[in-house]
């Protein structure tokens, strides 16, 4: 149960990198103050931290009884925290949990900074509920300060109880938002996702939830989601976000494949969006050959490795090369779950070579490049590789897989 609600709860807060919502926003808040969170949240959503930062702390200079520059510079420290983990894991949005390990060890300089921002985020959110109890814009930022606060616990420091209390702290007051306006639609975005995975839980965990009061429903979650994306106005992108997450876990391919193609367009500098399209559509050709449409499946196929073989040539011909190992691996990875371990092996040899990788996906690197041997048939380049995992530190359990991996070939489940 906890690793499926904690699938669950990350894509949540991932979704939710929350802008103050409320109704009639142009006439209660400064056109300078938009102007300035919607460019943050372009920022964020492109990946750029420093620009985001910039721009949160020029909102919390110039309108320091605001809520939302802690707020979101607090956001800011958590995603950028968050991408060091996707890049430490090789992962995109749909293919981690991300759900803290006892090797992603938080900063401790960085989780002091972040809970700075939150107590003043909260701080001075409450003077404005003191003066108005039912103020929606001031409930809502309560309710996304607690769901940051949340996402940090779980994914940073591994405190999932913690998290999940908070979270659903957060949901609460998002339900009472609603209560006060129904027509603020972006508040549904943590509502629907609430009753997603509710509804996914295994039936004994669903029993026990039901007899405490909690109700879900996968298809009323994702009608929820579908109107935020719709009908929302600082959450479209965001619930699309999610959404474009859920359909995979749906296995409704083609619209999630439609989602990933829209944001890759509008935030081109999000290297993500484009691969979690191949992921995609590696997964939508897995399908169409398991119903023997051969044709279309390597169609599909050759899209998905044009698209990962682009961001290869453009990231190693350019000096953004942070990503550049996640990127080696992604695409090694795609090769492998297309049968074609000889073109994957090489791949993830380039993972582990390339600039600013971190160790661990170095480790991780070396291992798959290992089990892609094996499965070319090469035993000699794949014991080397094993050799060389045996010489680093553990990374999860690579010692061990290593370790069997001498013993005997690596075998496709």
């Amino acid at each position: 149960m906890k690793s499926r609600v904690a699938f669950g709860v990350l894509v949540w807060f991932w979704a939710s990198i929350c802008v103050l919502a409320q109704t009639d926003q142009a006439s209660r808040a400064p056109a300078q103050l938009d102007e300035l969170h919607e460019k943050g949240a372009a920022a964020l959503l492109n990946l750029d931290y420093d620009k985001a930062r910039q721009t949160f702390n020029e909102i919390a200079r110039l309108f320091p009884d605001d809520p939302l520059g802690p707020e979101m510079l607090a956001w800011t420290l958590w995603l950028e925290s968050l991408n060091k983990v996707r890049i430490h894991q090789a992962a995109i949005y749909s293919s981690q949990s991300f759900e803290a390990s006892s090797e992603d060890k938080p900063d401790p300089q960085a989780t002091q900074e972040f809970r700075d921002l939150i107590r003043q985020a909260t701080q001075l959110t409450r003077v404005r509920l003191r003066a108005n109890p039912h103020d929606p814009r001031a409930l809502y930022a309560l309710g996304d300060v607690e769901s940051v606060h949340a996402a940090y616990e779980i994914t940073i420091e591994g405190r999932f109880l913690a998290g999940m209390r908070d979270g659903s702290g957060g949901v609460d007051k998002h339900r009472d938002v609603i209560k006060l306006d129904p027509n603020l639609h972006d508040a549904e975005l943590t509502i629907g996702l609430y009753d997603y995975i509710v509804g996914n839980l295994p039936l004994a965990a669903k029993m026990i939830a039901n007899v405490t009061g909690v109700h879900g429903s996968k298809k009323r979650g994702l009608q929820t989601l579908e109107r935020v994306a719709n009908d929302g106005q600082w959450q479209r992108d965001y619930a699309r976000l999610l959404l474009m997450v859920l359909y995979k876990h749906e296995r409704r391919f083609a619209e999630s494949l439609a989602l990933s193609q829209t944001l890759q367009e509008k935030y081109s500098r999000n290297y993500l969006f484009k691969l979690e399209t191949a992921d995609t559509l590696t997964s939508q050709s897995a399908l169409e050959r398991q119903e023997n449409h051969i044709a279309a499946a390597d169609d599909l196929e050759k899209e998905a490795l044009g698209i990962v073989g682009s961001l290869v040539r453009d990231y190693r011909s350019s000096s953004s090369r942070r990503a550049l190992g996640t990127i080696y691996f992604r695409y090694a990875e795609d090769l492998l779950a297309l049968r074609q371990p000889d073109r994957a092996a090489p791949q993830f040899l380039e993972a582990a070579a390339a600039a600013e990788t971190d160790p661990s996906l170095i480790t991780q690197a070396h291992l798959r490049a290992a089990q892609s041997f094996d499965l070319a048939g090469k035993r000699n380049e794949a014991l080397a590789e094993y050799r060389i995992v045996l010489s680093r530190p553990n990374t999860r359990d690579s010692l061990e897989q290593a370790r069997r991996g001498l013993k005997e070939p690596f075998r496709a489940k």
